[in-house]
C-alpha cells in the first residue's frame, strides 16, 4: 500500500512539474513592465518556447508592457493577470513598412486563446499622432488621408491603422475575461476561423473611426456571450468578404452594446453570406443607427436568422432589414427565413450618440424620425419575415416641411439598390412606425407602435407585398388618416387591428 501511495505521489509531482514547465512568464524572457521598453522580442520568445513545448500558458503579470507586433503559435494561451496591460507601440514604423501589421496575429493555427483579467490597449491617440506626423512630413504614404469624408475630417486609410487582434484561418479559439481598449480601427478581426468562443470580454474603443468592437468574417461555429461593447463603429458585426465562404452556426447572447453605428449588424460585406444565426438577450443603448441591422447587398445570402429578447433605449432605428445589389455581377442577394421577436425599443428624435468621442456623422438632409424598415428590390423580394411581440415607442414630432414624399408618390422613393445599406438610405420616408417594401411572406404578430409627440405621417406602409399576414397590430397614437397604407398587396390576412377610434378610414388600400 505504501509503495502504491509513493507511486501516486510521484505521478502527482510529475504532473505538477509538467504544469510548471508549461507556464512561461514573459519576465523570464526579459520583459519589463515599465510602459517604456518594447517587449515584443521577450513576448515572442515566450510564445515560441511554449509552441515548441507542444503548447503552454504565456503569462503577462501585473505591469504595463509596451509592445510592437507579435505572432501566436498553436497551442498557446496568452494569459493576462490582474493589473496586467499590453500597450501597443506608438511608433507607426513598428507595424511594418506596408500595410500596418496587427498588434497580435495568428494565421492557420489551432488551439489558441487570450484569457485573464488584464487589458490590451491599441494606444490609439499616441499612435495616430505619430501617423499624422509622418504623413505631414511625407515619410508615410496614404491615398485617403487628404480626402474629405462624411465626417469632414482627413482620415488615414485603415491600412495605416493597425488592428489589435487579427486571426485568420484558425480553429479552436478562446477569448475570455480580457479588456480591449483604444484601437485605431477594427478592434478584433476573426476571419475564416472555425470554433471561436468570445466570452465575458469588455471592449471600449471610441478613440477613432472604423472602430468595430467585434468583427467575425466568414467564420463558422461561433459563440459570442456575456460581452460589453462600446464602439465608435458597429458593435458586434458579422461580415462575409469571400463569395465562396459564409458566416454560419453563430450564437450572440447576453451582451450589452453601445455603438456610433449599429449595435448588432450582419453586413455590410455580404459576398458569401450568413446562415443559421441566433441573437438573444441583447441590451442596446445610445446607438446612432440600428439596434438590429440585417443586410445582404453583395450577392450573398441571409438565411435562417433568429433574433429575440432585445431591449434598445435611445437608438436611431430599431430594425433594419435590406436586400440590395451593389456587387458588379448579375448575382442578386437573397434574404429569407428571419424571425425577430420580443423587442422593446425607444427611438428619439435627436442624435442618440451625441457627445460621444468620434460620434456618427450627421445626416446631410433634414429628416424626421426613421421607422423600422424591411425592403427588397423590384422582382427580388425579401421572403418569410416574421415580427412578433415587438413594441417600439418613437419620440415623434414629425415636421411636414421636411417630408419628401406623399402617399400618392410612393414609387418616387429611391430604391438605392447599390447604396451603402443603412437606415437613412432612402431619405425621408412617409411612415413613422414601419415601412415594408418588395416582400413576400410577411407575418406581423402582436406589434405595438406609438409616439410621444404628434407625427403627421402614416404609421405603417406595406408596398408591393405578396402574402401579408397581420394578427395583432396596435397603433397607440395617430393624428391623420390613413393609419395603415396597403399598396399593391396580394394574398393578405389582416385581423386584430387596434387603432385610435377617432381616425376615420384608418386602413387605405390602393
Amino acid at each position: 500500500m505504501m509503495q502504491k501511495n509513493i507511486f501516486i505521489l510521484l505521478l502527482s509531482l510529475s504532473a505538477l512539474q509538467l504544469v510548471a514547465q508549461n507556464k512561461f512568464n514573459i519576465k523570464t524572457f526579459g520583459a519589463t513592465g515599465d510602459g517604456i521598453y518594447d517587449n515584443a522580442n521577450a513576448i515572442q520568445k515566450a510564445i515560441d518556447a511554449a509552441g515548441k513545448n507542444g503548447g503552454g500558458i504565456v503569462i503577462v503579470p501585473a505591469g504595463k508592457f509596451l509592445t510592437s507586433p507579435f505572432q501566436f503559435r498553436s497551442g498557446v494561451q496568452l494569459q493576462l493577470q490582474e493589473n496586467a496591460e499590453l500597450i501597443g507601440s506608438a511608433r507607426r514604423p513598428d507595424y511594418g513598412n506596408g500595410d500596418a501589421q496587427p498588434l497580435i496575429s495568428a494565421n492557420g493555427l489551432k488551439n489558441i486563446s487570450i484569457t485573464g483579467k488584464g487589458t490590451i490597449s491599441g494606444n490609439a491617440k499616441a499612435l495616430l499622432a505619430d501617423v499624422f506626423e509622418m504623413l505631414n512630413a511625407g515619410t508615410l504614404q496614404d491615398p485617403e488621408w487628404k480626402t474629405e469624408n462624411p465626417w469632414h475630417q482627413k482620415r488615414p486609410t485603415e491600412a495605416n491603422r493597425p488592428q489589435i487582434i487579427h486571426f485568420f484561418n484558425c480553429s479552436n479559439i478562446h477569448i475570455s475575461g480580457i479588456r480591449l481598449i483604444n484601437a485605431t480601427t477594427w478592434v478584433q478581426d476573426y476571419k475564416e476561423c472555425n470554433h471561436l468562443t468570445i466570452d465575458h470580454i469588455t471592449v471600449e474603443s471610441n478613440a477613432y473611426w472604423n472602430n468595430d468592437g467585434i468583427d467575425v468574417v466568414d467564420c463558422k461555429n461561433v459563440n459570442i456571450t456575456n460581452c460589453f461593447v462600446n464602439a465608435a463603429d458597429d458593435g458586434i458585426c458579422l461580415k462575409s468578404e469571400n463569395a465562396n465562404s459564409i458566416c454560419e452556426n453563430i450564437l450572440i447572447k447576453q451582451c450589452k452594446v453601445r455603438s456610433s453605428a449599429s449595435a448588432i449588424k450582419f453586413g455590410t460585406a455580404s459576398h458569401g453570406g450568413f446562415r443559421n444565426i441566433r441573437v438573444e438577450d441583447i441590451d442596446v443603448y445610445d446607438t446612432y443607427r440600428s439596434a438590429i441591422a440585417l443586410e445582404a447587398v453583395d450577392g450573398g445570402i441571409l438565411d435562417s436568422i433568429f433574433v429575440k429578447n432585445i431591449t434598445a433605449k435611445n437608438t436611431g432605428n430599431a430594425i433594419f432589414i435590406k436586400l440590395g445589389h451593389r456587387n458588379k455581377t448579375d448575382t442578386i442577394s437573397k434574404v429569407q427565413h428571419i424571425v425577430i421577436k420580443n423587442i422593446t425599443a425607444r427611438i428619439p428624435s435627436g442624435k442618440p450618440d451625441k457627445g460621444y468621442d468620434m460620434e456618427g456623422p450627421e445626416i446631410r438632409y433634414p429628416h424626421n424620425v426613421f421607422p423600422a424598415s424591411i425592403s427588397g428590390l423590384p422582382g427580388h423580394p425579401v421572403k418569410d419575415i416574421t415580427l412578433e411581440n415587438i413594441s417600439i415607442e418613437y419620440e415623434g414630432g414629425g415636421d411636414s416641411s421636411v417630408a419628401k414624399y406623399g402617399l400618392d408618390s410612393l414609387e418616387r422613393i429611391t430604391e438605392n439598390a447599390s447604396g451603402y445599406p443603412e437606415f437613412s438610405m432612402f431619405g425621408e420616408l412617409p411612415a413613422w412606425g414601419l415601412y415594408v417594401r418588395h416582400a413576400e411572406g410577411i407575418t406581423i404578430k402582436n406589434i405595438r407602435l406609438g409616439y410621444q409627440k404628434e407625427d403627421f405621417r402614416t404609421a405603417c406602409i406595406f408596398n408591393d407585398v405578396t402574402g401579408l399576414n397581420v394578427n395583432g397590430l396596435t397603433i397607440k397614437t395617430a393624428s391623420s388618416s390613413p393609419v395603415i397604407l396597403l399598396n399593391h398587396i396580394k394574398d393578405q390576412v389582416i385581423k386584430g387591428l387596434d387603432m385610435p377610434k377617432h381616425i376615420a378610414g384608418a386602413v387605405l388600400q390602393q
